[in-house]
């Protein structure tokens, strides 16, 4: 009896296991082009479950609304980038202003699509852990415009951020932009004709490397602005990538922080915390190949730290860089120094190590407050002994495994 007992227990137990277990991982198949194409898109996007696949058909979707997902751990897959070959989200005939599509889940993968034309961001995904952003083109066709999105990828307020083999073009204020999140790798991406190419801002523990920056208004910037819920930006690797030719004018709408950004810029860091520049090719920055700075602007927040601390550059290769200087002042000052300003230019606030052999312009502006009229400009040298290198970033296995 005891042994009929438990043997009809363990049978209650399985049944109960089977009937929780969850069903299995299925993929939904969206064909573009079909009457009802955009409908079915969002529909399975909604109805899919932890460990679904999304497929995206080659072809063209001719999306009039912005798309959502909310669901974890779904995988939405096309067919490819290219026009004509591959799956192509076209939001040229976007009714609002939002984003294309938003992700606000965690674990999902996005990969092997185009999203093009969007009246607000490209790809935005919030609060969206361990998210990866892999083989997708964002793009504004017409190229640079004040009316393009602001963003082309745009995660925020995340921890554990891959953005790897992305290609992003024409965005009003940054093509490639991780804000207030945590252990970020941006690789093997390309930027260009953004005001920024690439952003890093308000974020801890960041690797950006293997990338091209070229013919943005600025190339790499490494922010942290204040009143955010998340400040303090620190530990932020920029390495061996290739910055140049960041020369198209400034196409921000007024009053956006990058409207500010000079254009000609490589590198640009500002109010940041242990960041390392090292190991880049910059080429035909007008302005700077590297340029880091205070916050000089007017806020009310008590807590934040405007000023640049630990800043390390070295090992890059630099090529022609400050010949067209395109700040207040910029021409008259590289008129008096022969044509050309140095290729490392700093505002005097803060600190930083430059061990790269070339020259460093400094602004003599040590306070925040002081007004870029006063400025002082005087070569300096910034020699010292850097910190103990940061970290590499390490993701969890279950993100790199993705892209494999």
């Amino acid at each position: 009896m005891r042994f009929q007992r438990l043997r009809h227990a363990a049978t209650l137990c399985f049944v109960a296991a089977f009937v929780a277990a969850p069903a299995a991982a299925k993929t939904i198949s969206v064909k573009a082009g079909t009457p009802d194409a955009n409908e079915k898109l969002q529909e399975a996007l909604i109805l899919a479950e932890p460990g679904d696949t999304v497929e995206l058909g080659a072809g063209v979707w001719k999306l009039t609304d912005g798309l959502s997902l909310d669901v974890d751990n779904v995988t939405v897959r096309g067919a490819g980038t290219k026009d004509g070959a591959g799956s192509i989200l076209d939001f040229s005939g976007q009714q609002g202003a939002g984003e294309g599509l938003l992700v606000t889940s965690d674990d999902v993968f996005l990969t092997n699509f185009a999203v093009l034309n969007t009246k607000g961001d490209g790809i935005k995904s919030k609060r969206a852990n361990r998210i990866v952003y892999h083989q997708l083109r964002v793009e504004w066709t017409a190229g640079p415009k004040e009316t393009n999105g602001a963003y082309g990828v745009y995660p925020v307020e995340s921890s554990d951020v891959l953005i790897d083999s992305v290609y992003v073009r024409g965005a009003s204020d940054a093509g490639i932009y991780v804000g207030q999140s945590k252990n970020i790798v941006v690789r093997e991406s390309i930027a260009t004709e953004n005001v920024a190419g690439i952003e890093i801002e308000n974020s801890f523990d960041a690797d950006v490397h293997d990338n091209i920056a070229a013919k943005n208004t600025g190339g790499i910037l490494v922010f942290d602005l204040p009143s955010l819920p998340q400040q303090g930006g620190h530990n932020v690797r920029v390495f061996e990538n290739i910055v140049s030719d960041n020369s198209t004018p400034n196409f921000a709408p007024k009053g956006n922080i990058v409207a500010s950004v000079p254009t000609g810029t490589g590198v640009l860091v500002m109010a940041n915390r242990n960041v390392e520049v090292f190991g880049n090719v910059f080429d035909q920055n007008g302005t700077a190949n590297v340029m880091i700075v205070g916050y000089r602007y007017d806020h009310k927040d008590p807590n934040y730290q405007p000023l640049p601390t630990a800043i390390v550059v070295r090992g890059n290769q630099h090529g022609k860089a400050g010949y067209a200087p395109a700040f207040d002042g910029g021409a008259q000052i590289a008129a008096a120094m022969g044509g050309a300003i140095p290729p490392v230019l700093w505002d005097g606030a803060g600190d930083a190590i430059v061990l790269d052999e070339v020259g460093v312009l400094s602004l003599n502006l040590p306070d925040v407050k002081t007004p870029r009229d006063q400025a002082k400009p005087t070569p300096v040298t910034l020699k010292g002994t850097p910190p103990a290198a940061l970290p590499e970033i390490k993701l969890p296995a279950s993100m790199e495994a993705k892209v494999q």
